[in-house]
C-alpha cells in the first residue's frame, strides 16, 4: 500500500523514546506540550518506542485527528539517539524513505550516466 504524500507537507520527527501505548490522543498531548507544536496544524508528527521496529504518525487533516501506525517485518526504524531532544523537519522524500525502512538522514546520490549507450 502507498500513501500519496504532498509535496510542502510540514513533518516533524519526535526526538528520543516515546511510550508506544499512546494512542493519537496522547500523542497530540506529546505534539502541544512537549514539542510545543500545534497538533492540528496540519503538520504530520512521526514517533518510534523503545522497540525499533515500530513507529506512529499523527496528523489533522481538516476534518480529524489520524493515525497511521507501521510495524517492520525486519530491521528498524532509523532515529536519532535518544540523547537527542526535541522534534527534527523532515522533506517529503525522507518521510517516505522512512516509511520505505530505508536510510533517511544521508541517502546514496543517485549516479549520473556519463555516456549514453
Amino acid at each position: 500500500m502507498t500513501i500519496a504524500i504532498a509535496p510542502g507537507l510540514r513533518v516533524y520527527l519526535a526526538c528520543g523514546i516515546t511510550d508506544m501505548r499512546k494512542g493519537m490522543t496522547g500523542l497530540a498531548m506529546l505534539v502541544q506540550q512537549t514539542l510545543a507544536e500545534d497538533p492540528f496544524g496540519g503538520a504530520v508528527f512521526a514517533f518510534r518506542g523503545r522497540r525499533a521496529g515500530l513507529i506512529k504518525l499523527i496528523w489533522h487533516d481538516g476534518v480529524g485527528l489520524c493515525m497511521l501506525t507501521k510495524r517492520l517485518e525486519q530491521g528498524q526504524f532509523v532515529w536519532p539517539s535518544a540523547d537527542t531532544a526535541g522534534r527534527i523537519a523532515l522533506s517529503t522524500a525522507q518521510l517516505a524513505a522512512l516509511l520505505d525502512g530505508c536510510e533517511w538522514r544521508a541517502p546514496a546520490p543517485r549516479r549520473r550516466p556519463e555516456l549514453a549507450g
